[in-house]
């Protein structure tokens, strides 16, 4: 038989610090990890685990910064170098974005908004 977690008293419901949260995120961030038994281990529900993810993805796309490669390059097109398949080219205010083709819909508008400003 499974193991059950009897809580008495007024508080029916457990609390997570901060520490807690991140440590559980960060195991399912590790490569071949499975949200259910990181969950399972952890004695959280699976569903909990992915809304704290979606809430830690939201915060980070919310605060409008993106991971940037800055390539000390002149502006002119290369002939030797081809930009690769599927990802987006922008010039702009004298620079130059090369956005990948995995990039999210949240990032190339961040991205633009960026560059317009």
């Amino acid at each position: 038989m499974g193991q059950m977690t009897l809580i008495t008293g007024a508080e029916r419901r457990r609390r997570w610090s901060s520490e807690e949260r991140a440590r559980i995120l960060a195991a399912i961030e590790e490569p071949g990890a499975v949200v259910a038994e990181v969950a399972r281990r952890a004695d959280v529900c699976t569903s909990l685990v992915y809304k704290w993810r979606r809430e830690a993805r939201r915060v980070v796309s919310a605060s409008g910064f993106a991971r940037v490669i800055v390539e000390d390059t002149p502006c002119s097109p290369s002939p030797t170098r081809e930009p690769e398949l599927g990802a987006i080219m922008v010039e702009m205010n004298g620079a130059r974005i090369r956005i990948g083709a995995n990039a999210t819909a949240a990032l190339v508008a961040a991205t633009l908004k960026a560059l317009r400003s």
